[in-house]
């Protein structure tokens, strides 16, 4: 390993995330769901008379959806709705100071470095303790460009006029089982609008923490960039290691107008009893591009297929993707590219690893419709085992119809070159250091889409996850 790679500053802890507090929380939903936890969601929050009837109504379309049908379903069995807590909070309102954070959520995210990474590079900060924000806070500059970033309740309630007309059109509630039940009792996440011609240079975070057991979280995320405008936003993600199920189930939801540019960057890794089950997408109008640049690490089953709908003339749409699952994880990840209008061009690049008994999942939809000309779609699935019994699946689905188009589709499985493993050790290393200096490499052509912060966290995750992965 190079001396770099020991710099304390950069070690990064192995369990990290895994602490929690005992918080005495002013509201809770108590666990199951039904109309008499919507009522409370809706009353806890003071929400208008639409919100109210729109939450039940995705309820009974939660209610009414079977379960997905996916190769992953067998697993979603063991979620067990009527013992999942739905809504646990402390207060409403999101501290502007880390002073007036309670002590117990202030503790964590310190614990966690999100004040220091808000000094050191940040545009603006939110960071979400189970089913509300603790803190949210921007840069003074951003809010004279007209900049707004708060939370999703702040958003809905302070500007409905901007909020109310872009959300749920890009997805549906009856989109899947769990985009309903996110519509049901969504709470939390990111309301963000860039107005038109302003270029947010630094990146804008938010961090989502659950801490409590048996919780599930569904934050619900928009993001709106008028015409040329442009934004970064990244998100992490973290929870203690529970005996019990924990579910995430997030919508973000992403709006690109003419000529705007969105990039979302996510690095999770959850501890492995969290089910994550997300639905997201972006709708790219005339010469607008949204980058989905992925990671996932941690859960003990994700499925998430961030997608582009590619609405205007020129639009571009790309997504990025690293997966690693390790004994008894499934990482059932993907991206879905509907083009909808000429001259549109898709990316997908896919990167998976799989460790011990870990099985990575790589399911992809690209659509083209006859009527369209001059369409184009990269897609490239790339699949790394390490062990003999990990395993690795790629379900492509490329729809092409008409001419005028061009569309490639790539995919390679390879096993660690023992070899090379040998060759470094013979070098100096330890076989881990080998096994994760190889696999960094596999990924490295990805890990440079990153910013440089979460680069280096990246890299040194999987250095901690190969440290089991050998023998």
């Amino acid at each position: 390993m190079s001396e770099s790679s020991k710099d304390p500053n950069l070690e990064i802890d192995r369990d990290k995330g895994n602490f929690s507090y005992d918080v005495d929380y002013e509201y809770d939903a108590g666990q199951g769901l039904s109309a008499k936890t919507i009522d409370y969601i809706a009353d806890v929050k003071n929400e208008d008379d639409w919100i109210r009837e729109f939450r039940h109504k995705a309820l009974k379309v939660f209610e009414d959806k079977p379960m997905p049908t996916h190769w992953a379903s067998d697993d979603l069995n063991n979620i067990h709705f009527d013992k999942i807590r739905y809504y646990l909070a402390q207060g409403q309102r999101p501290s502007r100071s880390w002073e007036d954070v309670p002590d117990e959520m202030k503790e964590t995210f310190e614990r966690l470095g999100i004040p220091e990474q808000e000094r050191k590079f940040l545009a603006g900060v939110e960071a979400q303790f189970d089913s509300e924000a603790a803190y949210s806070n921007m840069k003074k500059n951003l809010e004279k460009d007209g900049v707004i970033f708060v939370g999703s309740t702040e958003g809905l309630m302070e500007h409905p006029e901007i909020f109310r007309k872009f959300f749920g059109k890009v997805i549906p509630t009856g989109d899947n089982k769990f985009s309903a039940l996110n519509s049901a009792v969504f709470s939390g996440g990111s309301f963000i609008y860039v107005p038109p011609g302003v270029k947010v240079r630094q990146p804008l975070q938010a961090y989502f923490r659950i801490n409590a057991e048996s919780f599930g979280q569904f934050e619900r995320t928009l993001i709106i960039a008028d015409e040329g405008a442009e934004v970064t936003y990244m998100e992490g993600c973290t929870a203690p290691k529970f005996e019990t199920t924990t579910l995430h189930s997030a919508v973000v939801e992403l709006v690109a107008l003419k000529g705007a540019k969105i990039q979302y960057i996510t690095v999770q890794n959850w501890s492995n009893n969290v089910f994550n089950l997300v639905t997201k997408r972006g709708m790219a109008e005339e010469d607008a591009e949204i980058r989905w640049i992925d990671c996932n690490i941690g859960s003990r089953l994700t499925m998430k297929y961030p997608g582009v709908v590619l609405k205007g003339r020129g639009a571009r749409g790309e997504v990025l993707s690293i997966a690693l699952a390790n004994d008894g994880q499934h990482q059932d990840t993907g991206a879905k590219m509907i083009h909808a209008a000429d001259d549109t061009t898709s990316n997908i690049i896919s990167k998976s690893i799989s460790v011990g008994t870990g099985q990575a999942t790589y399911r992809g939809l690209v659509h083209m419709p006859k009527h369209l000309k001059g369409c184009k779609n990269n897609t490239e699935c790339d699949a790394l085992l390490i062990n003999s019994n990990s395993r690795t699946d790629t379900f492509p689905a490329i729809t092409v119809r008409g001419d005028k188009k061009s569309t490639q589709h790539e995919a390679s499985v390879s096993k660690v070159n023992k070899d090379q493993i040998f060759y470094m050790m013979q070098r100096g290393l330890s076989e881990a250091e080998a096994m994760s200096l190889s696999v960094n490499g596999f990924i490295n052509d990805l890990t440079r889409e990153f910013p440089m912060e979460y680069s280096v966290e990246l890299k040194r995750l999987i250095e901690l996850e190969m440290e089991g992965s050998v023998g």
